[in-house]
């Protein structure tokens, strides 16, 4: 088992170099701001059409396949379990559906003006029938408002995890700190510390691979060890895991004042002092082209309206 390759979450992907490693990390940042807010009181088509947009972006750029094949395959899997179970859940409107014809029709005496009991009823709706319910089978009903529900809830998962562990993967830990700090330069005027708050961005990024490396370290020592989990039972069990999660919280801890120590021995005093430009900020083409991408995507979500 070996968490830094089969789940690499928030790892920054150094080879090969895609286009999307080339975007300037500013824009990366509005274009996933863009995605984890324009899903708002957004139609169903809109939400679909994010999760499309996500996979494309993904096969397009090339990023190599062992790197997302199993974090979308997962993630995918996960969604289609969410959608799956929210649309035969109930909707939660607390009403008892009725059809608007009866089941057995009946001549009812009406006046002459009226219309011939034998007309088409679908013709008043545009040759369209309305089903709230759209599939009952036994003890399994989808209707429509726990599908709108479901593909809402599955679409947001997907968008939300994928779109910011893509941003992850392509942009290194410092190029995310320098344009948050880029971006954050008007807070200076609010004596607003900009310069600590991104050091200390770019250090809690750099420690998520040793917590998984703890983790993983963790649960390799368990699996050798070869435990008999029914003859612990419950409570048995329940003491290993906390001595486990106390181990791992001693480990990051003594990890945390290593890091700590290591930037003391180098006479750091404040981030102001010891400042690093780690990259040069600036926009190129394929970067204004990726702004105009982003309003061109703005004003179809727009266009689309709001939907709640």
């Amino acid at each position: 088992m070996d968490l830094l390759r089969s789940l690499p979450l928030g790892l920054y992907l150094e080879e090969p170099q895609t286009w999307l490693h080339r975007i300037d990390p500013r824009v990366k940042f509005a274009w996933l701001m863009s995605l984890l807010t324009s899903y708002l009181f957004a139609p169903i088509e809109w939400r679909v059409l994010l999760v499309i947009v996500l996979i494309f972006v993904t096969l397009t750029a090339r990023i190599p396949k062992r790197v997302w094949q199993q974090q979308m395959g997962w993630l995918l899997l996960l969604s289609v379990l969410v959608l799956l179970i929210a649309a035969i859940s109930p909707d939660g409107l607390g009403v008892n559906y009725q059809p608007r014809l009866p089941a057995n029709e009946q001549i009812l005496t009406q006046p002459s003006t009226a219309k011939p009991p034998n007309v088409d009823e679908k013709a008043e709706f545009g040759n369209k029938e309305y089903k709230y319910v759209i599939f009952h089978q036994g003890p399994v009903k989808v209707n429509r408002r726990s599908l709108d529900l479901a593909v809402r809830l599955s679409t947001i998962l997907f968008t939300v995890i994928y779109s910011t562990n893509l941003y992850l993967l392509t942009t290194a830990p410092e190029e995310i700190t320098a344009g948050l700090e880029s971006l954050m330069q008007p807070l200076r005027r609010l004596k607003l510390p900009v310069t600590e708050v991104a050091l200390t961005l770019t250090l809690s990024l750099r420690f998520i691979p040793l917590v998984l490396e703890e983790v993983q370290n963790l649960v390799r020592s368990v699996m050798t060890r070869a435990i008999n989990w029914k003859k612990l039972g419950i409570k048995g069990a329940v003491k290993v895991w906390m001595i486990i999660a106390e181990r791992l919280l001693e480990n990051l801890l003594l990890r945390a004042e290593q890091m700590a120590s290591a930037m003391t021995v180098r006479g750091f005093t404040s981030p102001n002092e010891h400042r690093v430009l780690w990259h040069d900020l600036r926009l190129k083409r394929w970067d204004w082209l990726a702004i105009a991408i982003l309003s061109l995507f703005w004003g179809v979500r727009l266009l689309l309206g709001i939907q709640v």
